[in-house]
């Protein structure tokens, strides 16, 4: 059996700094694309159409950011809790600019930062599932300590939607991709498995009945052998 990958924290934090840009570098480009236009006095009868490709890209940009801050970074919440409202918030700021809908069924409750941000991360491989339109449905069950993180996805075929288990993801949430190595594409399904071996969890992923699921238990206490009893010599 294949080991786990483990990376330096240095490459970790460079690939995903890579993912980030690769999110934000066309949107990006598309505001100065706008801007360029806005700019040249030749191009007037455009302008319209550049502001509303600069609106655009904005809203692409700033919903791409609000979610790397929480799914990637340390966030400037306070304390090492986060609330599942803000969750909820940035979650539905990143959905308005994919084409699938949101259905939200989670608790008021205050997650662990790293289990906040592994939840977070499944929601966007959840996403994944789905690229041409469908439905996302994102629920937390159990007690406090031990919450199951559920998400399930499904389209409509009669809209040419499609689901799948986006490429390579089963791979690299296992910390052993197909490929035997990481880069930074599939930095953020291999960083949403290290999210769940750090806090204990166990992630299943896959197809059934059509719809798409991903999943994080809490894995079971390891029972300790109970120690032989001791023998009585006479």
């Amino acid at each position: 059996m294949a080991d786990i990958i483990e990376l330096k924290a240095t490459d970790l934090a460079a690939m995903l700094c890579s993912r980030v840009c690769h999110d934000l570098i066309n949107p990006i480009g598309a505001i100065g694309n706008g801007l360029e236009v806005l700019a040249d006095p030749t191009q007037g009868d455009m302008a319209e159409g550049a502001r509303d490709l600069i609106a655009s890209a904005a809203n692409q940009s700033r919903a791409k950011l609000e979610f790397a801050r929480l799914a990637y970074g340390a966030s400037s919440t306070a304390g090492t809790d986060i609330d599942t409202r803000e969750c909820e918030r940035v979650a539905r700021i990143y959905f308005e600019i994919e084409k699938a809908d949101l259905e939200w069924q989670v608790p008021l409750i205050l997650l662990p930062k790293h289990k906040a941000k592994l939840f977070m991360n499944m929601l966007l491989i959840a996403a994944g599932s789905v690229p041409r339109g469908g439905t996302v449905r994102a629920s937390i069950t159990g007690p406090a300590g031990a919450e199951v993180f559920e998400f399930t996805s499904y389209s409509d075929p009669e809209k040419r939607q499609k689901t799948l288990v986006p490429s390579g993801a089963a791979g690299l949430l296992s910390g052993m991709p197909e490929e035997g190595a990481v880069d930074a594409r599939g930095i953020q399904p291999f960083y949403t498995g290290l999210l769940a071996r750090m806090t204990d969890m166990e992630i299943s992923i896959g197809l059934e009945d059509g719809k798409f699921y991903l999943r994080a238990l809490p894995k079971p206490p390891i029972q300790e052998e109970a120690a032989p009893e001791a023998l009585t010599i006479p």
